[in-house]
């Protein structure tokens, strides 16, 4: 058996990872991670444990972590690289949630996280943990950098046309929507249910930190420097993220055409569902499962590619991507804990 650590065990993605756990049929879970609810029973936290899971939640100890296999870290922004160098030194893999090990290099980190990075050296070997394009990286990775949401729901939707070299790589434009639990679960006014219910707004226009990692991530598949246009959006739901990628292409094509492409790109993928010509993804088709949903249409006045993708932004774009990682880097059959269908209700 697998013993794994999850930290930052009763936050969204945290419990997310721990629900997921709990069925994994090759995984013990040794250590619930909780600076907040340390001496309560998980159950307790999250009463939908009742009877399934009643491990007690515990204050960081990382001698107590050094014996696990993995560790899962779902702490916040800049937390995790405080203490993922110790757990790699005493031999624990880790995935790490947070966006500390995603960048290639150092300094768009730093220009878009607005802090130093106290280990730029891990980022050499670091591996982003997106499977559907870094599969054979992550099998021998000791740190996985877990990609965020926003940026698995947009880079897998448009990494088919600019691997093929039918897109033009100026003008990208992303527009994104996510349910509220992408904000996690800290209490903030912008979040409160008055506030949310019945609303949709833009926000952080221009200067997302996820428009980095989604550039990245496009350069590499291109080949070259990529800049995109990402703008946000928070919908009255509480899963899912929803993403229409605009792309202007070389020369014309059709719907039929472009389906094909995605088909061909994504054709050994059980996570990621191309929709027939015709058909588009709903956020309620994945909601509360790994699957990538993704339909692509031409628009033929303007010699344009919209593809429309959809995932569940704390299964696919958080903890049941991590579990994805962590079943390749040990070996595992990839769908394993994994292969349910969505909630749709």
């Amino acid at each position: 058996m697998i013993k794994a650590a999850v930290l930052g065990a009763t936050g969204y993605a945290g419990v997310e990872l721990v629900r997921l756990l709990t069925n994994h049929s090759e995984v013990s879970l040794e250590i619930l991670g909780s600076q907040s609810f340390a001496g309560q029973k998980i159950s307790d936290v999250y009463q939908n444990f009742n009877h399934v899971l009643e491990n007690e939640c515990e204050e960081l100890d990382l001698g107590k972590v050094s014996k696990c296999d993995v560790a899962f870290t779902a702490l916040p922004h800049g937390a995790s690289k405080t203490v993922i160098p110790s757990l790699l030194e005493q031999g624990v893999k880790v995935i790490d949630l947070s966006g500390d090990y995603r960048y290639d290099d150092v300094k768009v980190y730093e220009e878009w996280y607005g802090e130093k990075h106290s280990s730029p050296e891990l980022l050499k070997e670091s591996v982003y943990g997106l499977p559907e394009l870094h599969r054979e990286k992550i099998k021998n990775a000791r740190l996985i950098g877990n990609p965020g949401c926003y940026t698995t729901c947009s880079i897998l939707g448009a990494a088919p046309l600019l691997a093929s070299g039918i897109a033009e790589t100026k003008n990208i434009i992303v527009d994104a929507k996510s349910g509220v639990t992408g904000a996690g679960r800290g209490l903030a006014l912008q979040t409160s249910f008055c506030e949310c219910t019945e609303n949709s707004k833009a926000y952080k226009v221009t200067n997302h930190r996820h428009t980095s990692e989604i550039e990245q991530e496009l350069s590499n598949i291109a080949g070259e420097d990529i800049m995109i246009s990402f703008t946000p959006h928070l919908i009255p739901q509480k899963r899912g993220i929803l993403s229409t990628i605009y792309i202007n292409l070389k020369k014309e094509s059709s719907a039929e055409e472009l389906t094909e492409i995605y088909k061909k790109f994504y054709k050994d993928e059980f996570f990621v569902r191309v929709k027939n010509t015709g058909e588009l993804p709903e956020t309620k088709h994945v909601a509360g499962s790994n699957f990538v949903d993704i339909g692509v249409c031409y628009d033929k006045r303007l010699g344009r590619a919209v593809v429309v993708s959809a995932l569940d932004n704390i299964v696919k774009g958080a903890a049941g991507q991590a579990v994805q990682n962590m079943n390749i880097m040990f070996g595992l059959n990839e769908k394993t804990a994994l292969s349910n269908a969505g909630f749709y209700l």
